[in-house]
């Protein structure tokens, strides 16, 4: 089996993801964070198109340990607005 043009992609992706993150910087990374996941999407539904959805969900879980902290402030955000929309109770 050959490794296809989106896996050798996301390959490069994910080493780009580890280099950034080796170099110190006063911002905390969130310009490049902003800018691999900008890369990332698209990268993830050519994956998914090219070898199935069972190589697109591990090549996510590989993006999304790679980009954690992201994805754990997404997770409090959206938490948080769950939390907020049930306390109002319903839509008048």
């Amino acid at each position: 089996m050959t490794m296809t043009t989106s896996l050798i992609l996301a390959c490069v992706w994910a080493i780009l993801a580890n280099v950034i993150a080796m170099f110190p910087s006063k911002r905390a990374h969130w310009p490049a964070a902003c800018g691999l996941i900008v890369l990332g999407v698209p990268l993830l539904g050519y994956v998914t198109y090219e070898n199935g959805p069972w190589i697109g969900l591990i090549v996510f879980a590989a993006g999304v340990s790679i980009l954690r902290w992201p994805v754990i402030y997404l997770g409090r955000g959206m938490k948080r607005r769950i939390k907020r929309a049930m306390t109002k109770g319903p839509a008048e």
